[in-house]
């Protein structure tokens, strides 16, 4: 028998190794200190800024109450399967909240495992706001570096209005975490001209679409210009692409509402804010063209933004409610993409650089537009989602017109820079000023900001004419300081207080609706009355019991009125409520989660949350009844459109009234003619 001997093993060539294997030991190196090529100090900065990002979106979490709204439809997920699905708002799944549920699911699922509890609804949010963190640092310093990457990142963690709405159980950060995804999947296919990168990018948009619909979509337009123009392929492979991802964008974006409007109306909840009981509608409706165009759009829109925002205007995002939230880094972002496609502009089609700026850029531009000119429901949170933009556009232009400004030899990039930084640090001066006598924090912000902003401009100009590099540097650092002193002091104070849930906003109350952390208020869509607890109810917070169940001392409303429901009017329902699957039924979205989260018990919400939605009907109500589904009803003298008056009328002829209660009935079968 002949013997094969193995083959020889294959020559190195002389001067070359081989590439060691990557053992755990140099992959967690690598995770801790960053790659052999990155600046020594890049990784731990990084690490720094995540460490600040998570304590500021974690710190005294005990503290925060959350939006009722969604605690009350994430506890009744977590005790039925059939609600966690629809996203209703109550165990027994008689109406939805008025956005789709992939946020809650998120938290749902978090609560379900580890308990329903403050914290544990919150660990989601404050994982996907340092994950986006983490995300936009990645996706910056793959085109423009460590410095770029760091300064964006860090702008990023510190954009006030990020801070406090990742205190809160909203899904915004949800929101921007799926969109940053989208992104950076796009930018892979731009680079690789490969399909599923983009098929993957149009999913996680997709499911951001499951998260707030229509707002998911303001990015597509950038989306859609960036592959078009920028990707590695030829037109139609890129055009093919363009056209499977869609299909795959559609399909994300689709299969729940359609799954849910096949079902029929009798087997499901009704579909909160819709005016026909169908996502479709929620979707074209009141969060779409309701809230671009306002009430006249639809009838579940309600409009009226200038209460939340101010009014709708090229000037909404700089106003007294909104400048200290977002704007502090605009005039910088502006003035850095448009000095950035400047500086590209003779670069090949499918230059990596232009087209991550074409990317910010349109993210920023797109978000502005659509929030500034919004004319219906508006709330200042809303525009976290073009923070990523703005920080981004921030560390990118600080780079590009960094470098401009030492190399180039045209006179006018001697200038650009540091216009760019006294235009921001004035700006921030002027945000500053507005909250003048708000504390010592803001002082110092201010003092730091002036000060600071003078010595990066005078700096900068003198190390550029002189020629000393140092000075250069130095004054490079102090613009950094300056243009993020103010937001770091809002972002403080937003970690340091507790989100009221109705409309979290950072820094001092500026006046109207919008301002500042302030308890109290009625919100919109999607919020819940705030604020102290009620005479004769529970003072305890949501989330904070270690029952499993949640806690909530809470104004509730009546049908078409503003009854409180005190603790004792709670006990007095769960130990007469004789085996009826809803507790109570009363007149708002609000009023029924602040009774959920301290009873435990499903509740039903007859007109969503202002009392419009047409989820109730008195046939529905009698039916309720007459089954045993239901026995208590809070009514009262005025009620909201003719179907709720003819219930209060109804109820009132016959039910009976419980005279420890006002406004409070009851109702048997008997009663049910």
């Amino acid at each position: 028998m002949t013997t094969l001997a193995p083959p020889p093993a294959p020559s190195v060539p002389e001067g070359r190794h081989r590439a060691a294997v990557p053992t755990a030991s140099s992959r967690l190196r690598r995770m801790l200190t960053g790659a052999p090529e990155d600046p020594r100090w890049a990784r731990p900065a990084l690490w720094a800024i995540l460490v600040l990002a998570t304590a500021l979106y974690a710190w005294n979490l005990s503290s925060v109450t959350g939006n009722t709204f969604y605690d009350a439809a994430v506890y009744s997920g977590t005790k039925s399967w059939k609600a966690f699905f629809f996203g209703a708002l109550d165990s027994g799944s008689f109406i939805t909240v008025d956005k789709p549920p992939f946020a809650l699911w998120v938290m749902g699922l978090s609560a379900r495992v580890l308990g329903y509890g403050t914290w544990q609804l919150m660990l989601p949010m404050v994982a996907v706001g340092t994950g986006s963190v983490a995300l936009l640092y990645r996706m910056v310093k793959r085109d423009f570096g460590a410095v770029a990457a760091t300064i964006a990142a860090l702008a990023l963690a510190l954009t006030p209005i990020t801070v406090a709405i990742t205190r809160d159980t909203n899904p915004d950060p949800v929101l921007v975490f799926l969109m940053l995804l989208g992104a950076a999947a796009l930018m892979k296919a731009v680079r690789t001209g490969r399909l599923m990168p983009l098929v993957w990018s149009g999913v996680a948009i997709g499911f951001a679409f499951n998260t707030k619909m229509m707002q998911a979509y303001v990015v597509l337009p950038a989306f859609f210009l960036v592959y078009l123009w920028t990707a590695r392929a030829g037109l139609g492979r890129r055009i093919r692409n363009l056209a499977v991802a869609t299909v795959a964008l559609v399909v994300s974006s689709a299969w729940w509402m359609v799954v849910v409007d096949l079902v029929p109306a009798s087997s499901r909840p009704y579909i909160g804010g819709s005016t026909d009981n169908t996502v479709w509608d929620l979707v074209i409706g009141y969060n779409g063209f309701g809230r671009i165009f306002g009430a006249g759009s639809s009838v579940g829109s309600q409009g009226n933004g200038a209460g939340f925002g101010g009014e709708a205007g090229l000037y909404r995002l700089f106003n007294s409610i909104m400048g200290g939230q977002i704007s502090w880094l605009i005039p910088f972002a502006l003035v850095a993409l448009i000095g950035g496609l400047v500086l590209r502009g003779r670069a090949p089609r499918t230059d990596a650089k232009r087209a991550a700026l074409l990317l910010w850029g349109g993210w920023f531009v797109l978000h502005y537009l659509t929030f500034a000119l919004a004319e219906g429901t508006f709330h200042p949170y809303y525009v976290t989602a073009m923070a990523p933009g703005i920080a981004a556009l921030a560390g990118i232009g600080a780079v590009m017109l960094y470098q401009a400004f030492r190399e180039g030899s045209a006179a006018k990039w001697s200038w650009v820079l540091p216009m760019a930084v006294a235009v921001s640090t004035v700006w921030a001066v002027v945000l500053l000023q507005r909250v003048s006598g708000s504390g010592t924090l803001y002082t110092v912000a201010e003092v730091v900001a002036g000060v600071a902003g003078a010595v990066a401009v005078i700096g900068l100009l003198l190390g550029r004419f002189t020629g000393r590099q140092r000075l250069t540097g130095i004054a490079a650092l102090a613009a950094v300081v300056a243009l993020l002193a103010g937001p770091a002091a809002y972002s403080a104070s937003a970690a340091g207080s507790s989100t009221n849930g109705t409309n979290p906003t950072a820094g001092p109350s500026t006046g109207g609706m919008g301002g500042g952390q302030r308890p109290g208020g009625s919100g919109g869509p999607g919020t819940s009355n705030s604020g102290s607890a009620p005479s004769g109810s529970s003072s305890s917070s949501a989330g904070s019991q270690s029952t499993g169940r949640p806690a909530s001392g809470r104004t509730a409303g009546g049908m078409g009125g503003d009854s409180q429901v005190s603790s004792a009017m709670i006990s007095y329902l769960k130990k007469n409520q004789d085996g009826a699957t809803w507790l109570v039924a009363v007149a708002t979205d609000q009023t029924a989660s602040s009774i959920i989260l301290e009873s435990g018990e499903p509740v039903i919400s007859m007109g969503g949350w202002s009392g419009s939605d047409n989820a109730m009907t008195l046939a529905k109500l009698k039916s309720l009844v007459k089954s045993g589904k239901l026995h208590y009803i809070v009514v009262s003298d005025s009620g909201q459109g003719s179907s709720n008056s003819a219930i209060s009328t109804w109820v009132k002829k016959n039910g009976t009234a419980v005279s420890a209660y006002s406004g409070l009935y009851r109702l048997d079968a008997t009663d049910v003619g």
